[in-house]
This record gives C-alpha cells, structure tokens and sequence, in this order.
C-alpha cells in the first residue's frame, strides 16, 4: 500500500451508524401501506439500493404504485430520525484523520443523495473532515453501486489513480462497484454479513480501529 494514493469512504454504514434507523423508517412505512416489513427484512431486501429502486422493489411486492409523495414522505421521515438518533461509526472521524495525517486523499462516494451525505456528517460532527469537492453520489453518474461508475468518477475528480485506490464499503453491491473499479477493497463487517462481503471481493475487518494497519499507514505514536 506503499502507493495509495486516494481512500473512499462509503458513507451510511461505515461512517455513519444509518443503516438501522433507514430501514426501521422503511420498514413501518412499507408496512403502513400494507406491505408488512419488518427491520431485518427491510435491511436485506432494500438496503445498499438507490431510492428508486427501493420504490420499484416495493411497487413489485405490492403489486400497485406507492402513493405519489410516499418517498418524499419517507425521505423527511428518515431525515427527523437522523435528527433524533444518528450517531458516527466508532472510530470513524479517526480513520479519516489518519488517513488525511499521511497525506493520503480522503473522499466519500454514497449512493444516496448529496444532501443526504451532506446531512449525516453535519449531525455527526464529520462534515469538517471533507471539503466539498470530496462528497461524491451515485446520482451524479449514470449508473450506481453495483457498478464502477461512482468510484471511477471520484478517483477521476480526486486526480488519482484507480488501482492507487482503497475503498471502504460495508454492503456486497458497494464490494462489487469497487472490485470492478479495479481498486482494492476494504469491507466494513461489524454490521454487516461478512461473508457476503468476502465472497463479493473484499478484505473484511470489524473496526475501524484497524483501517490505519490494514492501509499501512505510518504509526503516529
């Protein structure tokens, strides 16, 4: 890893602890119109999917359209609960800090939408940590996570090379954009199935504690 040049953060799930409180929304709001969901099943069905395809997925299971504004209802919704109950991943905003004390880049690729991203490091006091221009999303491209569009648009912005590149995921669909990419991948398994995530190409680890050994950056001490 001596020439790392860029890591990219996968925002909800690796920074952010987001993925229970998104798809407890999902689930009682799925629920309510009539397509009763619960946490875990919201979580393997739904989660790591842009939002439209989340809407398709329901629509398809219901057999009828969703109501007009149901995802501009779930959207505030998700948001009021991040409001009340988001929290940073432990030992998320000190990886990033080492990753940007060794002079590596640092960059946060999400499928979901900017202002979303934008959102959660604000209320998880991350937001600091990434200039603007280092926030990518999905739907600045024309194809999200499973493919490599996302990653190879932010390495490409962030003026490095792919294969000089880590990214961090913690869902099999954000392993396999990155694999695909040609980057090495890193899989966040504290929360997530980490076979998964080993069968989808990644190196997987529990805390981020160890992403500063797993890059092999220099030791601060």
């Amino acid at each position: 890893m001596r020439d790392l040049r860029l890591v990219i953060f996968d925002c909800d799930g690796v920074l952010v602890d987001s993925e229970t409180i998104s798809n407890d929304v999902l689930a009682r709001m799925l629920s309510e119109e009539g397509l009763p969901t619960t946490l875990a099943e919201s979580r393997r069905d739904y989660q790591g999917l842009l939002l439209s395809e989340v809407v398709e997925r329901a629509e398809q299971k219901l057999g009828h359209p969703l109501a007009t504004d149901w995802l501009a209802q779930y959207e505030r919704s998700r948001t009021e609960a991040f409001q009340h109950a988001l929290e940073p991943v432990p030992g998320a905003a000190e990886a990033v800090e080492a990753v940007r004390a060794a002079g590596v880049g640092a960059c946060v690729a999400s499928q979901g939408k900017l202002e979303k991203t934008r959102l959660s490091l604000e209320i998880t006091g991350m937001r600091g940590l990434f200039p603007e221009q280092a926030l990518f999303s999905a739907y600045d491209v024309p194809r999200g996570k499973p493919y490599p569009d996302l990653f190879l648009h932010a390495a490409a912005t962030m003026g490095a090379d792919p294969a000089r590149c880590v990214v961090v995921e913690d869902t099999p669909s954000g392993v396999m954009a990155g694999v695909s990419a040609g980057m090495r991948v890193l899989g966040y398994a504290a929360d997530s199935d980490e076979q998964a995530l080993h069968e989808a190409g990644a190196t997987t680890f529990s805390s981020l504690e160890r992403l500063p050994e797993l890059l092999e950056l220099p030791s601060r001490s």
